[in-house]
């Protein structure tokens, strides 16, 4: 695993984007795996003002995303399909059919954890991977207890990620209780992921992901396993 260690979120989103933009300008038809939440949301800034500054375009990407609620419409302002469009998609020249997202209002959820994997196969894995991590070492949706070998499925989220997601809603009570989210093998499939961390709150989970040993109930631990991961963590992630 490569370190970056930066001064800030701001030092984080800017060598972030640098790598993002290095992999689409390098590939053809770039895919990649996006994440959401607070801490890709100034890696996406800055990448739609480069776009708009006429140094990116994104006509040639493919984009899949980590997960999404079951249950919420993807119209609705907490979903990650609304998330990815007000914060991306909808600033920049991508096709929308080049977007894609698990759907959480599928009637047959088995059957579209199943889809969506068959679309990874398709047109993936994805060159770069943008993962954050959460306090209980979760990447994407998978908790801790997660199997490693598991690709795209159903999971119910701890309640302590509930928690950390409650600032987003009105309520504790209005966070769904469960997600689709890719699996830690799909993750791991990835080209290349880049892994990102930023304030206090991150720096417990980065020390233990830096002990480097591979632990179930640290679903993170599982990207010692994979030969090209960085890590960018600022200060206060890193414990500085």
């Amino acid at each position: 695993m490569d370190i970056v260690i930066v001064k800030n979120y701001i030092e984080m989103s800017k060598v972030a984007a640098g790598l993002v933009r290095d992999c689409i300008r390098e590939q053809e038809e770039p895919v990649l795996g996006l994440a959401t939440g607070g801490t890709p949301i100034g890696l996406y800034q800055l990448l739609v003002r480069q776009y708009r500054a006429g140094l990116l375009s994104f006509k040639h990407m493919r984009t899949f995303n980590l997960d999404e609620y079951i249950g919420l419409d993807p119209a609705h302002s907490k979903s990650y399909h609304r998330y990815m469009q007000e914060h991306l998609f909808s600033h920049i020249d991508i096709p929308r059919d080049q977007t894609f997202l698990p759907d959480g209002m599928a009637s047959n959820l088995e059957k579209e954890c199943r889809h969506y994997e068959k679309l990874l196969k398709k047109f993936g894995p994805p060159d770069l991977q943008i993962l954050g991590i959460g306090e209980n070492g979760h990447i994407g949706f998978n908790e801790p207890g997660s199997d490693f070998n598991g690709h795209t499925h159903v999971i119910s989220l701890a309640d302590s990620t509930r928690e950390a997601n409650a600032r987003y809603f009105q309520s504790l009570e209005e966070v769904p209780t469960h997600a689709i989210t890719m699996g830690i093998k799909s993750i791991l499939h990835s080209k290349k992921i880049v892994l990102l961390a930023s304030g206090e709150r991150k720096a417990a989970a980065v020390r233990r992901l830096l002990e480097g040993t591979p632990d179930p109930t640290f679903p993170a631990s599982a990207l010692s396993q994979h030969n090209d991961v960085v890590l960018i963590a600022d200060e206060k992630a890193f414990g500085n």
